[in-house]
């Protein structure tokens, strides 16, 4: 009789929602960029839909209408009580252009890994050369900081946290301010979301960093980065005027 008494009331205070985590990787990359970071979540016990997308062949548009729609019935198939997304580089701008036309069932939070939010400046510098336009495709030429745009805010119900880097191979080649070597801490900003943290990492590896994947869970459970001051990073301005 006590075993059962255990159970009617302490079992209810136990169980926790099931929540679904997709995963978007970066441009001209695949799901294994994110492999690490989906066993890492899955042992702590989220369910996650880590699937390819033909980052090179089609347009951001293209690339947001024919492959966000099933990874997100992936989740609902799993009968998800929440619908988070874990994006890296373009990924994030994939998310946004759908988020510009549709409403997600379920979605609660939003982890951006150094999204080119304002473009970046090594798609201005190599965007008349061939072999970036072959090996980018429309997606890599529509990163510029004078193509990329975006009519509407992100939705304002949706917890977003934004992670960037400030590590870069290239020094200052490309870039007069912080940066991953491929995008600038700066452009990576978007006003009105929950939280951001400048970590030190370089762009192409970021998502298997130890410290960055515990931060990207800290904030799925929380809404918020451990151990940062919501007040410390919250202008554009700030970030446009770091030395």
């Amino acid at each position: 009789m006590k075993k059962i008494l255990f159970f009617i009331f302490f079992f209810p205070l136990c169980s926790h929602a099931l929540s679904c985590v997709i995963l978007l990787h970066g441009l001209a990359r695949s799901h294994a960029s994110m492999s690490k970071l989906e066993t890492y979540l899955k042992k702590n016990n989220y369910s996650v839909i880590n699937l390819d997308y033909p980052s090179t062949r089609k347009t951001i548009h293209n690339l947001a209408e024919e492959n966000i729609p099933p990874m997100i019935n992936a989740c609902l198939d799993l009968d998800a009580d929440d619908i988070d997304f874990v994006t890296h580089s373009l990924g994030g701008i994939v998310l946004r252009d759908y988020l510009q036309h549709h409403r997600i069932p379920k979605l609660k939070r939003i982890v951006m890994l150094s999204p080119p939010n304002q473009g970046s400046p090594l798609a201005d510098f190599f965007h008349d050369n061939w072999l970036f336009q072959v090996f980018t495709g429309p997606a890599g030429q529509a990163l510029t900081t004078l193509e990329i745009h975006f009519p509407y805010p992100l939705p304002s119900q949706y917890e977003v946290g934004i992670i960037a880097g400030n590590v870069s191979p290239f020094g200052k080649l490309f870039f007069d301010e912080p940066n991953d070597g491929k995008v600038a801490v700066s452009s990576t900003y978007l006003d009105g979301i929950s939280d951001f943290i400048v970590m030190p990492v370089t762009h192409t590896f970021m998502m298997k960093n130890k410290k960055v994947m515990y931060q990207i869970l800290f904030f799925l459970n929380y809404g918020k980065f451990e151990g940062v001051s919501k007040d410390s990073f919250r202008t554009e301005k700030t970030f446009r005027d770091m030395p």
